[in-house]
């Protein structure tokens, strides 16, 4: 088959991509997970095969990551979304040390060695803080757009301090914020600050490396990015469309598990392992 596809079933979005033969990328998609993953999954494989003006026929292997990665029957490996994360910056930014990936219901500091080789890594999988669901809980309560979120960061003259990282202890900071008409772009940049505290203490634990890349949703919230690089203290990469970067990686995996033999009996040992 000339193409191979990665999709990616995170709690909040499924993504997929199709890749070619020389890696080049045939077709995207993002969708929303919703009630159920494997039609999320079926829905984002269609979308992107449609993309690239292809049917199902002319997939090859398949690969599934994320946390529903083991419900479709159609992948032939599953393997963990920080493999992927890892294997996908480094693709796009081959001097990526170090990749932050903050999902919607947990985040990941990975730290990458050549190729994408997962070198070590810690996350935050107990607690909201810190993630995308954070995010969009903060929106709701401040009658925002995620989108405006960002901007209105940047355009902040000052910033509100949050104390509490635990969404919702945060929340009930925000809404005594509002009560007391506090600027809006400056309750926003103190949340954007609370998420990058949170972060930069995983980084602090793990130790930073090389080039930092950011891969997950939250990296198209400028806000988040800009005071990650305060602390980072240079330039953060920031894939074109970094939701996908999982599904890339999944896909780069799908194109080396082509054609092994043996493949469907490792399958089963893959899952759940790094």
């Amino acid at each position: 088959m000339e193409y191979v596809a990665g999709i990616d079933v995170g709690s909040l979005s499924t993504d997929a991509v199709i890749l070619d033969r020389d890696k080049r990328i045939a077709g995207t998609a993002i969708v929303r997970t919703g009630a159920s993953s494997l039609r999320a999954a079926e829905e984002a494989l269609d979308e992107a095969l449609g993309a690239a003006g292809l049917d199902r026929r002319a997939l090859g292997f398949i690969v599934s990551t994320g946390y529903g990665r083991a419900g479709l029957p159609f992948a032939g490996r599953a393997v963990t979304e920080i493999t992927c994360h890892a294997r996908g910056a480094s693709f796009l930014f081959p001097d990526t040390g170090t990749v932050v990936d903050i999902g919607g219901q947990d985040s990941k500091v990975v730290h990458v060695g050549p190729g994408g080789k997962v070198l070590d890594f810690t996350m935050n999988d107990k607690c909201a803080a810190g993630t995308g669901r954070f995010l969009e809980v903060m929106a709701e309560k401040l009658q925002l757009g995620l989108e405006e979120m960002g901007e209105l960061s940047i355009r902040a003259q000052g910033e509100a301090t949050i104390s509490s990282v635990c969404t919702v202890f945060a929340e009930s900071e925000v809404v005594s914020l509002v009560a007391r008409d506090h600027p809006i772009e400056e309750i926003v940049r103190g949340l954007h600050r609370a998420i990058v505290g949170r972060i930069w203490g995983m980084i602090s634990a793990l130790g930073s490396r090389g080039e930092l890349t950011m891969s997950g949703g939250v990296a198209k919230n400028r806000g988040v990015v800009t005071l990650l690089e305060e602390k980072w203290g240079r330039s953060v990469k920031v894939p074109e469309e970094p939701q996908i970067v999982g599904a890339l990686g999944a896909a780069l995996i799908a194109l080396d598990s082509e054609g092994r033999t043996g493949e469907a009996s490792s399958c089963s040992a893959e899952r759940g392992r790094a």
